[in-house]
């Protein structure tokens, strides 16, 4: 690329913030930019073949920041890969993996990652939660936010809901009701220089300024939604000033019971790595100065036992778990409910200090309520494909193994029909060397293929 494709407004700032390494920084334009890849711990965990299988077969490298964290060679290809299709890992640029690193997300609390999409963070934040716990991943556009509901689904992810609203909206919703928040502000994107050339072409002072309001605004509704005690992790993709320290400092004046954690800068030529900023602060009080359990349950508790009875998420969860009886016999759903949107049954995750309220449900667009179990059919039930992403072989009544590097698999992922063993019959768990797939139904030695067409591949 070069410093004479760079603007010169960005070359001028720089000079005062590279100093002395400013030569250097310019010259790792000329550089290839860095491509990285981090396990899926509800995937990698157990699945050691296939891990050792990833790592030989891309020549993978360990990112020094993250343990789950890998560098790969531009001429490689893993997002081709059946294990990629499996959620066994997500592609991410390694210096943004610090970031998650920084917040130190742990079992069982109750994150919020306010700008979620596509689902790098939020697929590591809930990667290090173990499956234990609430994850609300937030993004404000629509489009954007389907492909973070995606990516959850693709990565098993059981115990995160997907919102799409502006933080004001979740403030309102949710004050004080987070043990750490993951805010990864829109920013003006000079860290992507290198990785998205069209970054060069939008950035310009008017931009940092626009970015600079923008994350003063989110700041504030993170803010309100943060317990007493609970951490925000703050991250840029951009080198700027205004939109990282000046930022972190206004915070801190802004609101005096915070207190800075730590704080970090990563260089394309100091780190092998893109532009990345991260700092994470600490709301100072305990669990005595936060709302009591976070949110409270205010439904009614209705007329005895009769109203439970003729719920209809609760008629159609009774006929979910007739299914699994037979088809997944080892389903242990998360700490929550089943929650029914029209002919989509949904498990509606919580925590000990976190029940949903209905005031908080009503009229927020939702686009994945915890994990999707099945769709309601005419007198069945159709298990979803988010179900067999967040299974394991051993649950499942019947499973189908197929190699990673089989004919089989690549057809399957087409979406075609499969022979199987005559003695199978019913629904399937379909899994490349042990990570589910999607599932088939098993009939007269055929197993009928019911990958989403959406996910299906051309290759």
């Amino acid at each position: 690329m070069g410093e004479e494709k760079l603007p010169a407004a960005f070359v001028s700032g720089m000079k005062e913030l590279a100093g002395e390494t400013l030569d250097e920084f310019l010259d790792s334009y000329n550089a290839p930019r860095t491509h990285g890849l981090r396990l899926n711990r509800l995937k990698s965990d157990g699945a050691d073949q296939a891990v050792r299988a990833l790592i030989s077969m891309f020549e993978l490298t360990p990112v020094p920041w993250c343990a789950d964290g890998y560098y790969y060679e531009e001429t490689m290809r893993p997002g081709r890969h059946p294990y990629h299709a499996a959620g066994l890992y997500y592609i991410q640029e390694p210096s943004a993996m610090s970031a998650v690193e920084m917040l130190n997300p742990q079992p069982g609390e109750t994150i919020l990652d306010l700008a979620a999409a596509p689902g790098g963070k939020t697929s590591h934040i809930a990667s290090k939660m173990t499956g234990k716990g609430l994850l609300v991943s937030n993004e404000i556009h629509p489009e954007r936010a389907r492909i973070l509901a995606e990516n959850v689904e693709r990565m098993g992810i059981d115990n995160a809901v997907v919102t799409c609203a502006a933080p004001d909206e979740l403030a309102r919703r949710f004050p004080a009701s987070f043990d750490r928040i993951m805010l990864d502000a829109p920013c003006s994107g000079e860290g992507m220089f290198r990785k998205d050339p069209g970054a060069i072409e939008e950035w310009s002072p008017a931009l940092v300024e626009l970015c600079v309001a923008r994350q003063w605004d989110i700041i504030q509704e993170a803010y309100v939604m943060l317990k007493p005690g609970g951490t925000l992790a703050y991250s840029t993709c951009t080198f700027n000033k205004a939109e990282n320290e000046e930022m972190v400092e206004r915070m801190l004046a802004q609101y005096p019971d915070l207190e800075l954690l730590k704080m970090e800068r990563f260089w394309p030529h100091l780190q092998r790595g893109e532009g990345h900023f991260v700092a994470v602060v600490r709301k100072r009080g305990g669990a005595s100065d936060e709302l009591e359990g976070g949110v409270q349950d205010t439904r009614p508790a209705g007329r005895g036992g009769k109203r439970a009875k003729q719920a209809p998420e609760q008629a159609a969860y009774q006929a979910f778990l007739e299914w699994a009886r037979e088809d997944l016999p080892g389903f242990v759903p998360t700490s929550g409910r089943p929650l029914l949107f029209g002919d989509e049954l949904y498990w509606l995750p919580e925590n000990a200090s976190w029940t949903w309220t209905e005031r908080q449900l009503r009229g927020l667009k939702i686009p994945r309520a915890g994990l999707h179990l099945a769709h309601l059919k005419k007198n069945r039930i159709e298990p979803a494909h988010a179900l067999a992403m967040a299974s394991r072989p051993e649950q499942a009544a019947r499973s189908w193994n197929l190699s990673a590097d089989s004919p089989e698999i690549a057809a399957f992922l087409r979406g075609e029909t499969l022979p199987v063993d005559p003695d199978y019959r019913g629904w399937t768990l379909v899994t490349t060397d042990g990570l589910p797939v999607g599932w088939g139904k098993a009939s007269s030695g055929q197993l009928k293929n019911h990958l989403p067409k959406g996910l299906r591949s051309l290759r």
